[in-house]
């Protein structure tokens, strides 16, 4: 038998903290349970640095990670199928959920809903885990009745995102330690090698070429004004992510990552991928063309195209369809308009919108095998540049130093 100390909400809404001797957590969550209480938090006593404030301690500004809100939303949705009560549903998992502010927040959700809550009104009280789009369709499913099924879907979507966005890092992860590699590289000969070399040429009275003057130069530079150099860096990257913040350096910054070469139609597909499994999921749901457009603005994540949507959501309310004013948009694919044109005239737009989600999807598989073979080149270039400047400082002046010496 072990020691356990628990943290616990009783039925009068409290946190209530008290220790008991069981054999297991699974058997302090059934302890728990038969006195109505539902547990925040239960740790096994050590004999070293414990604190009973820390169980009440809730951060529910924190995030959690796909994987686990992905996990949280199947076994809430086997649940509801189950047919078992939204309260005894939260408490099982509150019990479940390995992620702790993933599970505070569950907690925070089976009072609020025990007080008299809607799930939407409870869930919407923590915006850093739910985003507008899961918040959106749990209110389409509770309006509906069908809050099981809209939970399926939402773990397509989800799950959907999460594997694009890993598709991307992953293209990216190889370039980024490429160059990293290469700054570090850069500096080390920079800084050790060169001026080694530079004082033996210069006690030989040998006139340095330029490439060994520049180093010397970028040197001197360096070892000279490093704090001022740094001091720029810094500077420029508060002032940058403080810019990118603001409404016009977001919307800057989204414009100029859909312009960039190789990354920009990426980002563009990825971003039409979004918007069709968005649309046609909230179709299927049943929800509003008007809320649907709303909804996909602020879950697109780019807020050049989210501009876009909102004048094509005014046109959309002036009576002027769909297609029309995706037409006169800016960064819509023609596929796009005319699957949605398609889907309006047959009256079968959430079907368009599914295989338009399809085929970008394999756009974006597409876009990332060949984003990663572009990149190879360029970064052979760049390791080519650096070596080929390095050998140029370091053995052209030696070449006249072995003649000087013949």
């Amino acid at each position: 038998m072990a020691n356990f100390v628990y943290s616990a909400i009783n039925e009068r809404g409290k946190t209530i903290t008290d220790s008991v001797e069981a054999e297991s957590v699974e058997t302090v969550n059934s302890m728990l349970a038969a006195r109505n209480l539902i547990p925040v938090r239960i740790v096994q006593q050590d004999k070293s640095n414990f604190s009973l404030s820390s169980l009440s301690s809730v951060s529910f500004g924190a995030t959690v990670k796909t994987k686990d809100l992905i996990l949280f939303t199947k076994q809430f949705r086997s649940m509801l199928q189950a047919g078992v009560p939204i309260v005894r549903l939260m408490q099982v998992l509150v019990s479940q959920t390995q992620d702790k502010n993933l599970r505070k927040v569950a907690t925070a959700i089976g009072q609020d809903i025990k007080d008299g809550m809607t799930l939407y009104a409870a869930m919407k009280k923590h915006p850093s885990v739910f985003s507008s789009l899961y918040l959106s369709m749990i209110n389409a499913g509770e309006i509906s009745g069908s809050v099981p099924e809209i939970l399926e879907r939402l773990i397509d979507i989800v799950e959907h995102e999460a594997k694009i966005k890993k598709d991307i890092k992953s293209a990216l992860q190889y370039p980024i330690i490429v160059v990293i590699a290469l700054v570090i590289a850069f500096i080390i000969l920079l800084t050790f090698v060169i001026p080694k070399f530079v004082d033996i040429f210069q006690k030989s009275g040998i006139d340095l070429p330029l490439p060994t003057q520049i180093a010397r130069i970028m040197y001197q530079g360096l070892a000279n004004y490093w704090h001022i150099i740094i001091g720029v860096i810094v500077i420029t990257i508060v002032g940058l992510r403080y810019y990118f913040k603001t409404s016009v350096g977001r919307y800057n910054l989204d414009t100029f990552l859909l312009k960039m070469p190789l990354f920009g139609p990426l980002f563009l597909k990825a971003a039409m991928s979004r918007f069709a499994a968005i649309f046609a999921i909230m179709q299927a749901s049943g929800v509003p063309v008007m809320k649907t457009m709303e909804v996909v603005s602020d879950t697109i994540g780019n807020t050049a195209i989210s501009r876009e949507f909102d004048n094509v959501r005014d046109k959309i309310q002036e009576g002027q369809g769909i297609s029309g004013p995706l037409r006169s948009a800016k960064h819509f694919t023609p596929m796009v308009v005319d699957m949605v044109a398609i889907g309006e005239e047959s009256g079968n737009i959430e079907e368009m919108m599914r295989q338009v989600s399809l085929h970008y999807d394999d756009e974006v598989q597409y876009a990332v095998r060949g984003l990663a073979d572009s990149i190879g080149p360029i970064l052979m270039v760049g390791l080519a540049a650096v070596v080929g400047f390095f050998a140029l400082a370091i053995f052209l002046p030696m070449w006249d130093l072995t003649k000087m010496v013949k």
